[in-house]
């Protein structure tokens, strides 16, 4: 079963239109949305394509075959949109023999890991920053940012498959690999 996972939206139709162009080439099983999805929030810059609604509507399509968590900049006032459960602030996921804990990264994060087994899979969003490591025997990911990557990263998504975690940008690009 493969799994797509993209945060950090930020209200940008132009990446999310990106984005949905990898779900419709890579075909994962379940596309995981990590956070931060229609507002762009008082630190960051407007993303390329700001449309919140246009957001909303787009992701309203897809709201069957998505999993979702809540991000810093979500609220009440965006769930009244989108046609999903999003406001959780994790989801379990059991994939390929073992439990992913994946959240957007504002409460429990890499530096403040929740209670896992050696083994398990947390991942999260929210620093726009990709990752693809291990963390007292936790593998620890982080798909980077669709829309307002951080640091010169470029713009990516990250895909679970088979036993690997593989970061990639809009070019096809492999940014950060790790076999599980």
């Amino acid at each position: 079963m493969k799994l797509m996972f993209i945060s950090d939206i930020h209200g940008s139709l132009f990446w999310l239109e990106q984005a949905l162009a990898k779900v419709e080439e890579e075909q994962p099983h379940t596309l995981v949305i990590l956070g931060d999805f229609l507002y762009h929030g008082p630190r960051n810059p407007l993303p390329d394509g700001y449309n919140p609604q246009g957001v909303a509507t787009k992701l309203n399509t897809y709201g069957k075959s998505l999993v979702a968590v809540r991000g810093n900049c979500d609220a009440e006032v965006d769930q009244m949109l989108l046609e999903f459960p999003m406001m959780g602030d994790y989801v379990l996921i059991l994939h390929e023999g073992r439990k992913i804990y994946a959240t957007h990264g504002h409460g429990f994060s890499i530096e403040h890991l929740p209670a896992l087994a050696e083994g398990d899979v947390f991942i999260q969003g929210h620093t726009h920053l990709p990752v693809a490591d291990i963390k007292e025997g936790i593998y620890v990911l982080n798909p980077g940012s669709i829309s307002l990557p951080k640091e010169n990263n470029p713009n990516s998504y990250g895909i679970l498959e088979n036993g690997e975690f593989t970061v990639k940008d809009f070019t096809g690009n492999v940014v950060k690999h790790l076999k599980l």
